[in-house]
C-alpha cells in the first residue's frame, strides 16, 4: 500500500535545518557574484564560479573551483549534500 504525504516545512524551520553542520556547492555565473557577495571585487563577466552555502541559503564563500568550495567545506567539518 502506497501513501502520498505531502510535507510543508516552513521558512522559519528551513533555516535552522541542519544546525550549521550542512551546506551545499552550487556554480554561479559571475555576473551574479554581486548579488550574494556584495563586497566581491569586480569579476570578468563569462566565468562559471562555485559558491559555498549554508544549509538556510546563506553563502558561505566564493571560489574557481568545486573542489575548492568542498575543501573549504570539509576544513570546517561541515556535510555537504547534493540540491537540485
Amino acid at each position: 500500500m502506497t501513501h502520498d504525504i505531502e510535507h510543508e516545512i516552513s521558512q522559519e524551520a528551513l533555516a535552522v535545518l541542519g544546525g550549521g553542520e550542512i551546506a551545499y556547492v552550487r556554480s554561479i555565473r559571475s555576473e551574479d557574484v554581486a548579488s550574494l557577495f556584495p563586497q566581491a571585487p569586480q569579476i570578468a563577466p563569462g566565468m562559471t564560479l562555485f559558491t559555498l552555502h549554508a544549509a538556510d541559503g546563506t553563502p558561505i564563500m566564493l571560489t574557481d573551483s568545486r573542489e575548492a568550495a568542498l575543501a573549504n567545506a570539509m576544513e570546517h567539518e561541515l556535510v555537504t549534500v547534493s540540491v537540485h
